[in-house]
């Protein structure tokens, strides 16, 4: 027998994955992620330039189902109540979202520059996952350069050279 929240998550997850790509109504908005607050709390920005950042709420049906992290894109729709909280989140937008959306050219020009160096970033490192080679990853920056072996490594040269020399 499945558990409760399990068989919820999974409807949640299909209404997610199904849908038909609705463009956004006249009251909602496009607005991208840029901290969570806490509570089912986000702050986000608007795509408009003059507005500030506000805070969303996570609606019952989203939350321990889908998370929610920063840089992510969601459809808010406004609420009246509340003074901090003033929209709630109606989808969260997958990049198949973005992409309907910039072909029916209402995607916020605010947001397509984050984007296009996204998808950019993606394609140079699917690049550099094709050589084998150990120069295109990132240094481990959890383990302390170990600055005596540079050390051996340029006395080592010099000696070479010098005998070389002689």
């Amino acid at each position: 027998m499945s558990h409760p929240n399990t068989t919820r998550r999974k409807h949640v997850l299909k209404e997610m994955m199904e849908d038909d790509y609705s463009l956004p109504t006249e009251r909602q908005q496009i607005v991208c992620v840029v901290s969570s607050r806490g509570n089912n709390l986000h702050e986000v920005v608007p795509a408009e330039l003059a507005s500030d950042n506000f805070l969303v709420s996570m609606p019952n049906k989203f939350r321990k189902n889908v998370w929610v992290k920063r840089g992510d894109y969601i459809l808010v729709e406004p609420i009246d109540e509340g003074d901090k909280v003033k929209a709630e989140i109606c989808k969260i937008l997958t990049p198949e979202h973005i992409k309907e959306y910039t072909k029916a050219g209402i995607w916020p020009q605010r947001f397509a520059k984050k984007t296009a160096q996204a998808s950019q970033s993606r394609d140079d490192a699917a690049e550099h996952s094709d050589s084998d080679t150990d120069d295109s990853l990132p240094p481990n920056t959890n383990r302390p350069v170990n600055v005596q072996n540079d050390e051996d490594e340029v006395t080592d040269t010099d000696t070479e050279e010098s005998s070389a020399e002689d």
